[in-house]
């Protein structure tokens, strides 16, 4: 720093010359000296109160912004660090065709408790005991005196349970938050759902896994976060669920069944529109399994899949496709139906006796067991099995259900003519109603093959061919004549061309053998039968009708008329416009002036 000096050798000098005082010019240089240092300060000070000023109002911006965080968002319990995977409990919804909810989440609290922390652990445990019936005095107080430092109380609590616990007052019982899954409609399709539980834990969330039914077979679709919330479209229509379900519980209750199961499909895609199981149960709440005694005694059993049944004479349109398809027979050839019918030391009966022979169509529509196993003998047992196999009989259903892969068919161990007899009108053979379903889609859609599906399909892709568009015509002719004028009469709903076959099968005995007076009531339908859309099998475990002199277990009575008031309440909702039967088209006369 160059100072200029007070008294300036020259500037003296010039002074003195003058005549002028040189102390002027000493005191003028102080007096510039202090200026300068005045103005330098006063900079400096300007400076120092505007940074001074921009902190201070940093400070308290971000002070603000950080209150105003707080205040919006909710108390929690403070959160110790842990190691280890963040546990994701993101799942996504589940919706019916027309994107109704059947699976959502909720957002929940669970209850722990630190022994260590508790004030007065005897009070806080007769309170919870006051909260939650369930728990345990004694249990909780010799937890919470002993020497754990963490216990879970319970998983779920509602709104109202959390904020008793919060009264209570004591800080060592603490919330954590976490995600449910909820069933808005309650036991509606609670089979096909399934249900989910929780899988790893920890206090401040949970993984939310699926345990059965399609939050099972889809656990890993609905937890993956790249599907970014997109929920699950199943097939399903829960207006035509819920219809169903009330004429299938009110059916069951009438006929006095022990058990009853539903299934509606679409010949074309396989979609399954509608499926029930009876007795039922809400999967908000769901039961534990039986530890014992008979599995379809419990309400988790789905008798549509896991229900493994002789079907009876469902099974005989199959034998009589299979001799048209093959050209064995046409729909008018005579079979000799004089029985009994003795096979080694079988024999094989009629329910009435039919006369000395039937036709072919007739054998369908009287339900002839002597006419069927005379037509089956004559396709042969190699032959049944492949046609049966290429029906999807000898596999479990392709459905997405995980109970499906242990529903597998009983076959006889040997196919001796005698089995090749008894299997063409449904006995000796097990399936579940929804192989019945598919295979009788296949019958009258035309003849290509139908894998079920709980899915909604975009596009219909047709299977490979099992039978001739032919034979598939003639088969909805019989099976339409059937209710026209044979064992299925009570199926008659006017406008909506019902075809089916009705099927009744002794109930075997756990150690062989069958029951007398207990039987499978099964009748499987389809309609329109000029233009097939849809099949509908309803199977009763039990049935007996009991209004008249004697009990009335066959399907014609205990099944058909459940299923018809079923199609009654359900085509309209399927979109189904009745229209005149054509066999009645001669009858109307026109009486219109020209």
């Amino acid at each position: 720093m160059i100072r200029t000096p007070l008294r300036p050798l020259a500037r003296i000098l010039q002074a003195r010359q003058k005549g002028e005082n040189p102390d002027r010019i000493e005191r003028e240089n102080i007096r510039l000296r202090h200026e300068e240092m005045r103005d330098k300060m006063r900079q400096r000070a300007e400076s120092r109160l505007l940074f001074t000023g921009v902190f201070f109002v940093l400070a308290f911006l971000m002070i603000g912004a950080r209150m105003t965080v707080l205040a919006s968002t909710e108390a929690a319990e403070p959160r110790a660090s842990t190691s280890g995977a963040n546990i994701v409990a993101q799942r996504s919804d589940i919706v019916d065709r027309n994107g109704r909810v059947l699976a959502t989440n909720l957002i929940t609290n669970s209850l722990y408790a630190q022994p260590h922390l508790m004030i007065e652990p005897e009070r806080a445990a007769k309170e919870l005991v006051a909260i939650f019936p369930d728990l345990n005095l004694e249990r909780l107080n010799k937890d919470f005196s002993g020497s754990r430092k963490f216990l879970w109380i319970k998983k779920k609590l509602s709104p109202e349970q959390m904020q008793a616990v919060h009264d209570i007052g004591d800080p060592g019982l603490l919330f954590g938050p976490r995600e449910m899954r909820l069933y808005p409609n309650g036991k509606l399709a609670a089979h096909v759902l399934g249900g989910a539980s929780f899988g790893r834990e920890g206090v401040h969330s949970a993984e939310v896994i699926g345990t059965a039914g399609v939050e099972k077979a889809f656990d890993n679709y609905l937890r993956d976060p790249a599907m970014d919330g997109a929920p699950l479209r199943l097939s399903l229509d829960m207006t035509i669920q819920a219809a169903s379900r009330q004429v299938l519980e009110g059916g069951m209750k009438l006929m006095n069944a022990k058990g009853a199961t539903s299934i509606l499909m679409d010949v074309h895609t396989g979609e399954v529109i509608s499926m029930i199981s009876l007795p039922d149960f809400d999967p908000n709440t769901r039961p534990n399994g039986l530890i014992k005694g008979d599995p379809s005694d419990s309400p988790l059993f789905n008798r549509a899949v896991q229900g493994v049944y002789e079907l009876g004479s469902t099974f005989k349109i199959f034998a009589a496709a299979q001799a048209l398809d093959i050209g064995l027979v046409n729909p008018n050839t005579m079979i000799n139906t004089k029985g009994p019918m003795q096979k080694g030391r079988f024999r094989i009966r009629d329910f009435h006796n039919y006369g000395p022979q039937l036709s072919v169509t007739d054998i369908i529509v009287k339900s002839s067991n002597i006419g069927t196993a005379r037509m089956a003998l004559d396709i042969g047992a190699k032959r049944q099995k492949e046609f049966l196999k290429s029906l999807g009989f000898f596999d479990s259903t392709p459905v997405e259900l995980v109970e499906a892969n242990g529903a597998k068919p009983l076959l006889p161990k040997k196919w001796a003519d005698i089995h090749t007899m008894t299997v063409s009108y449904g006995h000796g053979m097990a399936a579940s109603p929804l192989h019945l379903a598919a295979a009788y889609s296949t019958m009258v859609n035309g003849g290509t093959l139908v894998k079920p599906t709980l899915l909604k399909q975009q596009t219909v892709e047709k299977g490979p061919r099992v039978i001739s568009e032919r034979t598939s015509a003639q088969a909805r002719t019989m099976l339409r004549e059937v209710v026209k004028r044979g064992t299925a009469s009570f199926a008659r709903v006017p406008g909506y061309e019902v075809g089916g076959k009705t099927g009744t099968a002794d109930k075997p005995k756990p150690k062989g053998g069958y029951y007398k007076d207990k039987v499978i009531a099964t009748f499987a339908s389809a309609f329109p039968m000029s233009d097939p859309k849809y099949v509908l099998i309803v199977t009763l475990d039990e049935p007996s009708e009991n209004s008249g002199k004697k009990p009335r277990r066959t399907a014609g009575w205990t099944a058909v008329p459940v299923a018809a008031e079923m199609i009654r309440r359900t085509a309209p909702l399927l979109g189904l416009r009745p229209e005149l039967d054509r066999g009645e088209l001669s009858k109307v006369v026109n009486t219109a002036s020209e």
